[in-house]
């Protein structure tokens, strides 16, 4: 007989797989629509089990939401640090004049990515496979050999970008010794907090609070979206450079944007429906995809495709939902099941 559990846990990892680098990359614009069919196999190995490992590795610690956050932040350091190398890389997305830098380090860039790739790589991505498939959602998709199969491939997904990306991008500049060095440091200190020390805590009980209708919550999470990537990214302005102390105040209120939501989103977690979550996440992809076609987007073709994207995005979300509320038919007791 066919273990339809396990072939539902594989389904689950494929999708999670595919998902990751069309929400990050595909529906903003920064992977162009044009190109996609060759630099969609190329990040999917980072993004696609990147993301799998982290969901997988929380999951067998017995984290939760707090672990992800924390190994999705590892997971851009390793992106952007060693990988890209965009952290402190002086020229590539021209990320040094976004704002000010700290011990070689882009702060606003970093401050942007960070955000970003929680939402739109991590947060989303997870959050959607685990309502596609609710029989899985608190268990690991992998077996043992699965996850170090998954392990393995994102280790070389990241140095199939270092080899692939940069050398067109930004030829010639290899991050001092000191940042990779510290990129690492920060990526295991993270893990032991995100496997080690939180799923070892309680969090104590709280009532939270009812939440909103999701269409609400829907407006919150555009809103915040386009506040988050308007305050640190350049969203089409030119790029001056040499900016000091007064792009602290633009990113300062960048973090408040994103810490505020979250900490509402927290509060309102215990009461959160399908619905509540299709809303919560569609509101953020079709809003940063609108921004892509607005301001990323360089070709029509490109720009036309972000649309229809956008528009896509709320179909299928709307389906899922329709599927997932749908009432299951059980068998009357005492009748065979057929």
């Amino acid at each position: 007989m066919v273990d339809r559990s396990a072939k539902g846990r594989r389904w689950a990892a494929c999708t999670l797989v595919l998902l990751a680098p069309v929400c990050a990359e595909l529906t903003l614009g920064a992977m162009p629509l044009h190109l996609a069919w060759l630099m969609l196999p190329l990040l999917i190995p980072m993004y696609g089990a990147g993301v799998l490992l982290v969901r997988e590795l929380v999951r067998r610690a017995g984290g939760g939401w707090p672990s992800l956050l924390l190994l999705g932040v590892a997971y851009e350091i390793a992106e952007d640090g060693l990988g890209l190398q965009a952290l402190s890389s002086p020229n590539l997305y021209n990320a040094a004049l976004w704002g000010p830098r700290v011990l070689g380090l882009n702060t606003t860039y970093w401050e942007s990515q960070i955000g970003y790739h929680l939402a739109f790589s991590v947060v989303i991505p997870i959050m959607l496979t685990e309502l596609l498939f609710p029989a899985h959602r608190d268990r690991p998709y992998l077996r043992r050999g699965g996850l170090v199969v998954t392990g393995v491939v994102a280790v070389l997904g990241v140095a199939v970008v270092r080899v692939t990306i940069p050398p067109v991008a930004d030829p010639g500049y290899q991050a001092p010794v000191p940042a990779l060095v510290g990129s690492v440091l920060a990526i295991a200190a993270l893990a032991v907090l995100a496997l080690r020390v939180l799923p070892r805590r309680t969090a104590p009980p709280s009532r939270g609070w009812t939440p909103p209708h999701p269409a609400v919550g829907g407006a919150l999470t555009a809103l915040a979206t386009v506040a988050f990537l308007g305050l640190l990214m350049p969203m089409g302005q030119p790029l001056a450079g040499g900016y000091g102390v007064e792009r602290l105040v633009p990113m300062a209120l960048a973090a408040g944007v994103a810490g505020g939501t979250g900490w509402l989103i927290h509060r309102w977690s215990a009461g959160l429906t399908t619905w509540h979550r299709l809303w919560l996440a569609g509101g953020a992809l079709v809003s940063h995809t609108l921004i892509g076609a607005a301001f990323i987007a360089s070709t029509g073709f490109d720009r036309v495709g972000l649309l229809v994207m956008a528009f896509l995005t709320v179909a299928l979300l709307a389906w899922a939902g329709v599927a997932r509320s749908k009432p299951v038919t059980r068998p009357a007791a005492g009748r065979p099941v057929p």
